[in-house]
């Protein structure tokens, strides 16, 4: 009787423990795939001219400081300087380089 009482428990235990590991893991969301260049580039193609002129570049962005840059960053993308970017201007531009000023928050963990 009591071999069988000890085994009930042992088992008992086990389950509970493994359960708690259970618990303790994250659920792991899946991960949204990102737009590529090419959805991006025709989302705001709203005229479906194959390029973008600045007003489609910037869209609906509101806030002053933000326009600045991207008028800077427009004019940089536009390699050819005729006012409008085509796909292949926006493919080739370069990565931006992070920024400096700023130090990177870690985030907090759960």
């Amino acid at each position: 009787m009591r071999t069988l009482l000890s085994l009930a428990l042992a088992f008992a235990l086990s389950a509970g423990v493994a359960l708690a590991q259970d618990a303790g893991k994250k659920k792991e969301k899946p991960k949204k795939p990102g737009k590529t260049v090419e959805e991006i580039f025709k989302a705001k193609d709203t005229d479906n001219d194959g390029k973008l002129s600045l007003d489609e570049f910037k869209g609906k962005v509101k806030n002053e400081e933000a326009l600045k840059k991207m008028e800077v960053r427009f004019k940089k993308l536009d390699t050819d300087g005729d006012g409008a970017l085509t796909l292949e201007e926006v493919k080739a531009r370069p990565k931006r380089e992070p920024k400096k000023d700023k130090p990177k928050k870690d985030k907090p963990k759960k």
